[in-house]
């Protein structure tokens, strides 16, 4: 579906002065203030151009009935998206003739300061996704960490309910549409791998092993049961007021659909990673694709939302590593630990005390104690802010045949419906990788008052357009969230010396992944160096720290988000506190920050600097 631009009225410029207008538009009242007639007029195009917004968001959605479902909707849940190539350039070419749209139809001058503020934000977005574009095939369509052969499975299991007969018909159409979806993929990397974008060596083998994964078990062979059988015919048994032979039906239709579309689908993916494998390289910085300086500056800046050099990036993480060293070397002597700030490294990876036994009671204990941690700061959240979210949030592990690559911890957002809460998922495969004296801060930073908060509340928001409520910049959302790790400091909350170190090791392996990621992106480290470098500054086990390093390889940029959004953050506030000193109020100040959506890091500078002004002058 193609929207079509139209002419739109004779753009309007409301200015006392301007002469060829004065027949059309009440004269500015004596003094600079409005007119009845002048606030009406603002008030008309403001709904007019807000109503256009919604009318692109429906139109954005209705193209992806993958995002429907994420969202919540019934709309279109029996089909997977189109992820041609072609269905990805006309989605681009929309989106240029959006912003030609809204430029041509609509004038700033005419619209009140929140629709103003949409304008410039959709603005900002069409042409990050136009930059971004030009470097589209630079971006690796597989990858370890995510991508379409894990995403997929994940996303039937995760957001495809079944309350119906119908919703498992749907499900069972989704299964039977693997080999196209995952098809349309492959022809892109295919197209990628043609042009020299191709992923480091030991990034294959673990495609593989994950797509094997998929297709391992029961109906595919007798080990086990496969994950995507298990929830599909876990949910058909689960309908209520459906006699067995339907169900036995529904699953039998389910396991056809498994053997004759998914099952070809894996196959097919795993011969193309092994096939690409022979024409991979050890190199793993973006250095090495076509173009690559340009592709890395352009990922920086579209992560950063700033206009930030990697050479930049990387004085400002080894500056951070160094004064956040110095914080822990005082809680270092604090325990009374008699060594070097390495040696305490060391006995924080290798004392068993410091992580739960890596069995399923030792799992579960991580599993209680996350969530009894949440809990407990759910009940000072009035300390800190105004607005606080409807939506609930409940922590979940990841599931075991994505365990092998998916990240440590995530968060995934609810439904707009309320049908389903935030979760904030923990990768339990391998307990000894998940330090006790880290679990307070994970837990802010994924749950409460980190992701959960600001996204639930953006969500919530009312009277913004749609694109701004669920959209999202890097450096604002992952900003808030390693922000959010510090505040429950400022409660004395982190009661335990070594929670408050933990603290300091999230922050410090941020700050250690701005050396990091422009090390290896820009000046060609190695990942015997990006480990090294790690094992020296960071408390981490070798094995996180290994799996962290391959994510910065195979995503260049997002990892330097974190750091610079909380930098952004803390100095927001810093100035604030300092201009307002005793009018300075930090649930209003959190609400300035969160009240708006995600903005890029100028934006949010912007919002709170006027509302410094506002309370400076009563």
């Amino acid at each position: 579906m193609r929207s079509t631009t139209k002419a739109g009225p004779l753009r309007l410029i409301m200015t006392c002065s301007a002469v060829a207008i004065m027949a059309v538009m009440p004269a500015c009242k004596k003094g600079g203030g409005q007119t009845s007639e002048q606030h009406e007029l603002v008030q008309s195009e403001s709904q007019r151009i807000n109503d256009w917004f919604e009318k692109r968001f429906q139109d954005e959605v209705a193209r992806s009935p993958m995002t429907q479902t994420y969202l919540g909707m019934k709309n279109g849940q029996a089909k997977l998206d189109d992820a041609s190539q072609l269905a990805t350039d006309e989605n681009m070419a929309l989106t240029k003739s959006w912003l030609d749209e809204m430029r041509h139809d609509f004038d700033l001058a005419r619209l009140d300061d929140g629709s103003k503020l949409s304008y410039r934000l959709f603005e900002f977005a069409a042409e990050d996704q136009i930059a971004a574009h030009q470097y589209s095939d630079h971006d690796y369509i597989f990858q370890h960490m995510s991508g379409p052969h894990s995403d997929l499975p994940s996303f039937l299991m995760n957001f495809h309910a079944v309350n119906s007969v119908q919703d498992a018909k749907d499900y069972i159409s989704r299964l039977s549409e693997f080999d196209t979806y995952l098809g349309q993929h492959m022809d892109r990397a295919e197209a990628q791998v043609q042009k020299g974008v191709i992923l480091p060596k030991f990034v294959y083998p673990k495609l593989q092993e994950s797509s094997k994964n998929i297709i391992s078990g029961a109906p595919f062979n007798a080990d086990g049961e496969s994950p995507l059988w298990t929830d599909i015919s876990s949910k058909i048994e689960a309908l209520e007021d459906i006699e067995t032979d339907e169900k036995t039906k529904l699953k039998s239709e389910a396991k056809t659909a498994l053997l004759t579309s998914v099952q070809p689908a894996y196959n097919d993916l795993i011969e193309m990673f092994a096939r690409h494998e022979t024409l991979a390289t050890d190199d793993d910085g973006a250095w090495k694709l076509p173009s690559g300086e340009a592709y890395y500056n352009a990922r920086l800046k579209h992560y950063t939302t700033t206009n930030m050099t990697a050479d930049e990036i990387h004085k400002i993480g080894l500056e951070e590593v160094a004064r956040i060293q110095d914080e822990m070397r005082v809680i270092k002597k604090q325990v009374e630990f008699e060594g070097s700030l390495q040696d305490f490294f060391t006995h924080l990876r290798t004392d068993p005390k410091f992580t739960f036994e890596n069995n399923d009671e030792g799992r579960q204990q991580y599993i209680d104690q996350a969530t009894q941690m949440i809990d407990a700061m759910k009940v000072k959240l009035d300390d800190l802010f105004i607005t606080k979210p409807k939506a609930d949030m409940i922590v979940k592990r990841v599931e075991p045949f994505r365990e092998a690559t998916a990240f440590g911890a995530f968060y995934d957002q609810p439904a707009l419906d309320g049908s389903r809460p935030g979760t904030y998922y923990i990768n339990l495969k391998d307990m000894s990788e998940l330090p006790i004296y880290q679990m307070q801060a994970l837990a802010y930073h994924e749950g409460i008052p980190g992701h959960h908060m600001q996204i639930a509340i953006g969500m919530e928001l009312q009277d913004l357009p749609k694109f701004r409520t669920l959209g999202g910049h890097t450096a604002y959302i992952e900003g808030w969230a390693l922000y959010a790790e510090s505040v429950p400091k400022e409660l004395g909350i982190y009661t335990d010396p070594y929670q408050d170190f933990g603290r300091l090791s999230m922050e410090i392996f941020r700050a250690a992944r701005l050396v990091l990621d422009t090390g290896i992106h820009s000046q060609k480290w190695t990942r015997a160096q990006a480990v090294d470098y790690m094992m020296e500054n960071t408390a981490n086990s070798e094995g996180d720290i290994r799996a962290e390093i391959d994510r910065y390889i195979v995503w260049p940029g997002q990892a330097t988000a974190y750091k610079v959004g909380m930098l952004k953050l803390q100095a927001l506030r810093k100035t604030a506190e300092t201009q307002l000193g005793d009018k300075f109020d930090i649930r209003e100040f959190h609400d300035v920050v969160l009240a708006n959506g995600s903005v890029p890091l100028t934006v949010l500078e912007e919002l709170v600097n006027d509302w410094v002004t506002k309370k400076k002058t009563g």
